[in-house]
């Protein structure tokens, strides 16, 4: 299947009320294993970059390993842009064949993240492609972006239904969660998230998904978060299931430890899919395609 936007994968999630993994690869053997694991559990799924991943390998690069994964498998793959404030950045994805985007420009005052975010709005439409906008900080380290705890806050909600009117894929709110390792429990904005939930048909996304409860997923999920990221969690196993294996074997085959890094990030990624509700789901988008297919 090709490639196709998170709009209708997210859409659907929403309206049936369960989530769909974002999950943040690093090079072709995660993408094959985030891929692989979809596949075999018929769901759809996000395979997301981070701007210092697409600096590293290049934007065409990425863009032809995951055509050839999506190419070879059943159920729906988005490839995403996470967390990327620079347009220029964002244009070379949508050139390579990047489905979906986020535009952070959180960080800015209201009307000019708001003016951004209209400004890409108009580049993706032209392609097909689905945006993510984020209002509220959200704390944590992201890419060379870090947002302390005290610089942290919360999204407004007025404010918020501005951004779901415009018509986006996602919209993520800041509800306290964070980027990273949790060094205590968040305090989750559920009101804030219920108040969203209930005036808006638009899916959210929840970021900083590495270490939250299954009861903090499960009442995000119920609340519209119909996208859901994990990108630590794969950045860990990613390199200890590599380390582990060389350690344990003292081989020098590269091969074995990259098959061991394969199989644990599958595994990982499996366990998240079936935690979402997304096992299953992988012909749900149908219905809320807008046009031909791509």
């Amino acid at each position: 299947m090709p490639l196709i936007s998170m709009k209708s994968i997210l859409a659907a999630a929403r309206q049936s009320g369960y989530g769909v993994g974002a999950f943040n690869i690093v090079d072709y053997n995660s993408a094959r294993a985030v891929v692989q694991s979809a596949e075999q559990l018929h769901a759809p799924v996000i395979v997301q970059t981070s701007v210092k991943t697409v600096k590293f390998w290049g934007a065409p690069a990425i863009a032809s390993w995951l055509r050839q994964l999506a190419a070879d498998s059943s159920v729906p793959v988005a490839l995403h842009l996470d967390h990327c404030s620079k347009l220029e950045v964002i244009e070379s994805c949508l050139a390579a064949g990047w489905t979906s985007v986020m535009i952070d420009a959180s960080d800015r005052p209201f009307e000019e993240n708001l003016t951004l975010t209209t400004k890409v709005l108009e580049m993706a439409i032209l392609k097909g492609v689905g945006v993510e906008a984020e209002l509220g900080e959200i704390g944590g380290v992201e890419d060379d972006k870090k947002v302390s705890d005290a610089d942290a806050h919360l999204v407004d909600p007025e404010k918020a239904l501005v951004f779901c009117r415009l018509p986006l894929a996602v919209f993520a709110p800041a509800i306290g969660t964070a980027h990273g390792i949790y060094k205590s429990a968040p305090q989750i904005a559920f009101d804030r998230l219920e108040t969203l939930f209930r005036q808006t048909s638009m899916p959210f996304a929840l970021h900083g998904g590495t270490g939250l409860s299954d009861e903090v997923f499960q009442r995000c999920i119920k609340l519209g978060c119909a996208k859901v990221n994990i990108s630590t969690q794969l950045k860990h196993s990613f390199i200890d299931s590599f380390v582990d294996y060389h350690l344990a074997k003292k081989e020098y085959e590269p091969l074995k430890p990259l098959g061991a890094q394969f199989e644990r990030m599958k595994q990982e990624v499996i366990e998240n899919i079936k935690k979402f509700g997304g096992e299953g789901r992988g012909e749900d988008f149908k219905s809320h395609l807008e046009g031909p297919r791509p």
